[in-house]
């Protein structure tokens, strides 16, 4: 792939232009670029410090359009992660292009072990090259893919941002947790298993493969009421809406079963046999008035 989709030499002067002009006063450059220079500088003076030797103007702007490259790196996986990410147990994601590989930002296996001061964009300040793809790789590209760069608004993207890669985008249970969890996929896998032998070839909106949808709703609600929810309305297709109806909304089986078996009087017959009732019902008081 072309490296100037991510990194040119324009990049690199402009860089170095916002240096020189952060050098002259901080307040020359916008705040995130005052504090991106910052860690720059202490990088720099830590570095001085194991190696006497000045840095030259060349090597500050070497380390500049390095540390862009490494900022490239970690935008692209927030933005195309999830095409890599580990989802199908069964066989290996079709390839996507561009990749995510280092040769792809002008980076190699020899930079792994550098520390950058972009690693601060993911809460590793200094952190090696390896450490940040590592946590990266943990975050957009395990068995959880995200999406989320097209949304506009900014205070959302770092909200989202910050929580997944500040926890690798994995979420810790205690053992009352996961109990309730395994309670109500037992409930779920129990359910389809009942349908699927008691009323075959009956149409019964299976939610086989995905019966993960009832502790995940569960926990959703569950919390949704701890932040002060009072009411939920949920919307969705066909597929899973009796497991949904009797393992979330608290539907009596026996309903359920009965509607199978036919046991019970569709609500356009309901609805007519009760307007019979009260047309009867009516006569019969007209009658005993007139008495």
């Amino acid at each position: 792939m072309n490296n100037q989709i991510y990194l040119s030499a324009g990049n690199a002067d402009y860089m170095n232009d916002l240096y020189e002009q952060y050098k002259e006063e901080p307040s020359n450059v916008e705040s995130g670029w005052q504090h991106y220079f910052q860690g720059l500088d202490l990088g720099l003076s830590i570095r001085a410090k194991n190696n006497p030797s000045a840095f030259s103007e060349e090597e500050i702007s070497t380390t500049l359009a390095t540390e862009m490259k490494v900022m490239n790196l970690i935008d692209a996986y927030r933005r195309r992660g999830h095409l890599f990410a580990k989802t199908n147990p069964v066989r290996e994601r079709r390839q996507h292009f561009p990749d995510i590989n280092l040769k792809d930002f002008g980076l190699d296996d020899q930079n792994l072990d550098e520390l950058f001061i972009s690693g601060s964009e993911v809460g590793l300040p200094n952190g090696s090259l390896r450490a940040i793809i590592d946590l990266l790789q943990q975050t957009y590209s395990q068995s959880i893919g995200a999406e989320y760069k097209y949304i506009r608004d900014p205070e959302k993207l770092a909200w989202l941002q910050t929580k997944m890669e500040s926890t690798r985008n994995r979420t810790e249970f205690n053992i009352e947790e996961k109990k309730r969890i395994l309670g109500k996929l037992n409930q779920a896998v129990v359910f389809e298993n009942f349908l699927h032998t008691k009323f075959v070839g009956q149409k019964r909106f299976s939610l086989e493969g995905t019966e993960s949808l009832i502790p995940a709703l569960d926990v959703m609600i569950q919390k949704s009421t701890e932040l002060g929810v009072e009411e939920i309305i949920v919307g969705m297709g066909h597929r899973g809406r009796l497991n949904v109806l009797s393992n979330i909304i608290g539907k009596d089986y026996k309903k359920i079963f009965n509607e199978f078996l036919g046991k019970t009087i569709p609500m356009a017959v309901f609805q007519v046999m009760l307007s019979i009732i009260l047309v009867i019902a009516t006569q019969l008081n007209f009658r005993m008035e007139r008495k």
